[in-house]
């Protein structure tokens, strides 16, 4: 059984990504509430549409959804003559939250400012201030909130009121203390992002973050002055800034703009993303997947079968890995085998790339796997590929299934076809988005993402179809491979991830290239408690400005300096290929036996470099092999 988000308790939680919601306001408003209309009224008057919206939030992927009380305090509520009601409407609004979220989100209390100026207001005001606080933090609280967000603060001296009146009123409570800055990228007091940062963690918020402001640029610029100070970062930008369109304001960032800046926002450091004014439930779905596909150990996958009505089918036992295909033999006997990758060129010509594969094959390799559209480039389908290494040379192959260009549905033909014309072995990943390719206009689909497609397969090799009925036909064999980063910054989360593939049915591991010995034996000692085989990544580099690109620009890649060293002193051209193969071959032959095989990523189609790696590895693997 799937674990629900709230098995986990918040604190365990926050620890890793987290997904939050967007905007209320703005959506309330496009949903056709009058802006003169108290919006934390509607907690009592149509708690029907602040449901729906904390519902579609959840639906589209949130984990965290903020409760509809960024106004809910005396001084903003005086304003409609309603001061007296900040128990009742806060109370709602969590009660409202707390039900939309059941066990798969958790509900953020949120608390805005007053608006008041701390150096101009009375102490008396001050002290209003403290009250009308801790008053919506016990009520949010008593409402089911697992933690506590004060947001768009602009000064200061107001969030700390804010900090210690909710601290008291909600002791163990977490808090997220988030600010707005200016297009100056300072508050309204001109502090700095860092100065901000180090208040907040000395007056014992337990995260920090951005929120509001002018955009995903300004947030992202700020969340990366701030991460230094060691807590959790939450960014929560506005869709930009609205224009008036029609009598409509309108926010004009999209949610495809939000998914490139999710990324980014995750690689700079932040553990927590979502959205503020503007945004919807079509930003966060995108958001979602974007933080899913970088592997938060705290991100559940997209369910890949939903719970069927009436009784339970729990299909077949699978086909034994031996039993599978002659590649799951040599992995249940414990063989080391040896995989390359080989794809078509783009274009309509695939021969260069199948007498490589024969090449490979004659000299003693395992099995060559082809890649699904990697770095999201056109090329001839690798199921088609497949086929012909199949029919033409009666080669073995291994099929790359990502998660970009198809949908469940999709997914499920795809490897049904698979299955069909005898590909039994398959390597699943997530798969790079359209943006870093040649097609940034395309979009991607990821309904599933690797661990969602480990799962349908798994259960097609149980005979269980993704709606949880019988598989027409009988159970596929497929053995099962998923991907690693050893190089992941957060090499926690990318074990977490594992597990989860291995949960999911991943059969083997094939970790993306290492360069460092010390990086894969931290990986097998940390993993050896899944009991997976290992295939380790080599990549002969090429050029000095190929291991610069690799360093730099592909996320999981890390190449040390004294290796990127070598490459820079060795001479332009063939000498350069030598000097990448040695250092690929010096890798190989350190881990060798430490681990079931290895997997060679011959770079810009130069196949004859994975053969001078394996030269002299032994049996069939040589390059003299035949």
């Amino acid at each position: 059984m799937a674990t629900k988000t709230r098995d986990v308790p918040f604190r365990e939680a926050m620890k890793g990504l987290l997904v939050f919601d967007g905007a209320m306001g703005s959506l309330l408003y496009e949903r056709g509430v009058f802006v003169t209309q108290n919006f934390e009224q509607l907690n009592v008057t149509r708690p029907d549409l602040v449901r729906k919206i904390h519902a579609d939030y959840v639906a589209a992927g949130a984990q965290v959804i903020e409760t509809n009380t960024f106004g809910a305090n005396s001084f903003r509520l005086d304003r409609h003559g309603l001061g007296g009601e900040v128990r009742a409407y806060n109370l709602a609004g969590a009660r409202l939250a707390r039900e939309a979220a059941g066990e798969d989100a958790y509900v953020a209390g949120s608390i805005g400012p007053t608006g008041l100026v701390s150096g101009v207001a009375t102490e008396a005001l001050l002290e209003q201030a403290s009250r009308t606080f801790a008053e919506q933090a016990a009520a949010l609280v008593e409402g089911g909130a697992d933690l506590l967000v004060l947001e768009t603060f602009r000064h200061l001296e107001e969030i700390l009121i804010a900090l210690e009146a909710a601290r008291k009123a909600a002791p163990g409570t977490p808090i997220l203390a988030s600010m707005t800055f200016d297009t100056t990228e300072t508050v309204a007091d001109g502090s700095s992002p860092e100065h901000v940062a180090q208040c907040l963690l000395q007056w014992g918020a337990d995260a920090i973050g951005v929120n509001c402001g002018d955009g995903p640029q300004l947030s992202l610029t700020v969340a990366e002055r701030m991460r230094d100070a060691g807590l959790p970062v939450c960014v929560q930008p506005n869709a930009g800034l609205p224009r008036n369109v029609d009598g409509r304001l309108i926010y004009m960032a999209t949610p495809e703009y939000f998914d490139v800046f999710a990324r980014r926002m995750v690689q700079a450091g932040a553990l927590w993303v979502g959205g503020c004014c503007g945004t919807t439930p079509e930003h966060v779905r995108w958001m979602a997947n974007s933080v899913r596909m970088l592997g938060g150990g705290s991100i559940e996958a997209p369910r890949s079968v939903p719970a069927p009505a009436g009784d339970v089918w729990t299909g077949q036992p699978p086909t034994p890995l031996a039993e599978r295909s002659p590649f799951g033999k040599k992995l249940a006997e414990g063989k080391f085998v040896v995989s390359v990758e080989v794809n078509p060129a783009p274009g309509l010509d695939p021969q260069r790339a199948l007498d490589g594969a024969k090449m490979l094959i004659d000299a003693g390799v395992d099995v060559v796997n082809v890649a699904d559209g990697p770095r999201a480039l056109a090329r001839m389908s690798n199921l088609a590929f497949c086929a012909l290494l199949v029919e033409k040379l009666g080669i073995e192959p291994l099929l790359h299934v990502c998660g970009r260009d198809r949908n469940l549905l999709g997914q499920m033909s795809h490897l049904l076809g698979a299955h069909a014309i005898g590909l039994r072995n398959l390597v699943v990943i997530t798969g790079d988005p359209p943006k870093v390719g040649d097609y940034p206009e395309a979009t991607a689909v990821y309904d599933l993402d690797s661990i969602g497609i480990l799962q349908m397969a798994s259960n097609m090799n149980r005979g269980i179809d993704p709606s949880g009925k019988p598989l027409g036909g009988g159970k596929t064999s497929f053995v099962l491979a998923t991907g690693f980063e050893p190089g992941a910054a957060d090499l926690d989360r990318e074990i977490r991830r594992l597990e989860q593939k291995h949960e999911a049915g991943a059969d083997l591991v094939m970790t993306q290239p290492i360069f460092e010995i010390a990086r894969l034996e931290e990986m097998l000692r940390r993993i050896e408690h899944l009991k997976m085989p290992v295939l380790v990544g080599v990549l002969p580099l090429v050029s000095y400005k190929n291991a610069e690109f690799l360093h730099n620009e592909v996320p999981g890649m890390q190449i040390p300096e004294d290796i990127r060293e070598r490459m820079r002193k060795a001479p332009g051209g063939a000498e350069a290929r030598k000097e990448g193969v040695r250092i690929a071959r010096e890798m190989l032959f350190a881990v060798k036996d430490r681990v079931q095989g290895a997997y060679l990523m011959p770079p810009l189609g130069r196949f004859e470099l994975a053969l001078e790696v394996l030269d002299g590895l032994g049996g069939a693997h040589s390059a003299e092999g035949g």
